[in-house]
């Protein structure tokens, strides 16, 4: 067995689901469902996934990343321009929450105590 060789990974995006707190549209006052989560071994910045499907259904294979900062912005996929405008809205409200709960500043009760409804 070469020592050297890379373990394989899963990817990202199936751990990031067990890692990830799902918002659905009553709290948040999105059409759509929203995933928030802490840094954890990220890579990368803040950002939340965005379900492109309307409502309380979830589906991991039709979703778009929302950058948080420095100004909320589409990273991957797709969203309507009224879908995006409404996430970066929605973003711009809770930045600071959002941030938190990224930085592990705030647990997951905290976090959405503190979120805002668009």
């Amino acid at each position: 067995m070469n020592v050297h060789q890379p373990i394989p990974e899963t990817p990202v995006e199936e751990e990031d689901f067990f890692l990830m707190s799902n918002l659905r549209p009553k709290h948040t006052g999105l059409p759509m469902t929203v995933w928030v989560s802490h840094k954890g071994h990220a890579r990368h910045d803040a950002r939340v996934k965005v379900s492109r499907t309307p409502g309380d259904k979830i589906d991991i294979e039709d979703m778009a990343v929302v950058g948080i900062r420095p100004t909320p912005a589409l990273i991957e996929g797709n969203l309507d321009a009224v879908s995006l405008k409404q996430v970066q809205q929605w973003i711009g409200l809770n930045e600071a929450v959002l941030i938190g709960f990224w930085d592990g500043e705030l647990d997951t009760v905290e976090m959405l105590q503190g979120l805002k409804r668009l």
